[in-house]
């Protein structure tokens, strides 16, 4: 069963994180969960409220993690998820998220990335060339790293596959599991259908 990669910290949003965890699951992948520390997390719930002129933010579901940053070895890994919330703010400063970050893309490996997950790829110039969705607002991070925003439900850009938020989920996760069986598949044993 091939391991994917989920990298979340505080503050990641709470569908974010579980929609794509639970669809690796069912999709007979093992998903790995890394943090900058080896933790249980609190999520957060993004939330849109009338005549509010952003999203608001309510506590969400914590989650332990599985390793640290630190400890993870990219190369044992087929793929990368990159949920979105506030922790992208924090997470695009830790050298160990940079490092795994940029292994996966230079390693041309599946990535799946939603919502603000876009502004910890920018700085790497990860996103130099590229066409990618995120959420709207991070349009302008999108292309001062050199990516063309696109404000669609699933990007897809070879082995990256792109949202905007949870809204998404059934386009982007059905869009990466097509990249998944095709560059990742999951081994099938002779009783399986």
């Amino acid at each position: 069963m091939p391991k994917i990669l989920i990298i979340a910290g505080d503050a990641t949003e709470d569908l974010e994180f579980f929609y794509p965890y639970q669809r690796l699951l069912e999709e007979g992948y093992e998903p790995r969960i890394a943090a900058p520390t080896h933790k249980k997390l609190q999520f957060v719930v993004h939330d849109f409220v009338d005549n509010f002129d952003t999203y608001v933010e309510r506590e969400g579901h914590s989650w332990p993690s599985d390793l640290a940053l630190s400890d993870v070895d990219p190369a044992e890994y087929a793929a990368l998820v990159l949920p979105g919330g506030r922790a992208p703010e924090y997470l695009r400063n830790d050298a160990d998220y940079r490092r795994l970050v940029s292994h996966f893309f230079e390693a041309d490996k599946p990535v799946a990335h939603i919502c603000h997950a876009a502004i910890t790829l920018a700085p790497l110039g990860l996103l130099k060339g590229r066409r990618t969705a995120a959420y709207p607002a991070c349009a302008p991070d999108v292309e001062m790293g050199g990516g063309t925003f696109v404000d669609d439900s699933a990007v897809v850009d070879g082995k990256v596959v792109s949202a905007r938020a949870w809204p998404d989920h059934p386009d982007w996760m059905r869009a990466f599991m097509d990249v998944l069986r095709e560059h990742a598949p999951v081994k099938k044993s002779a009783g399986d259908r």
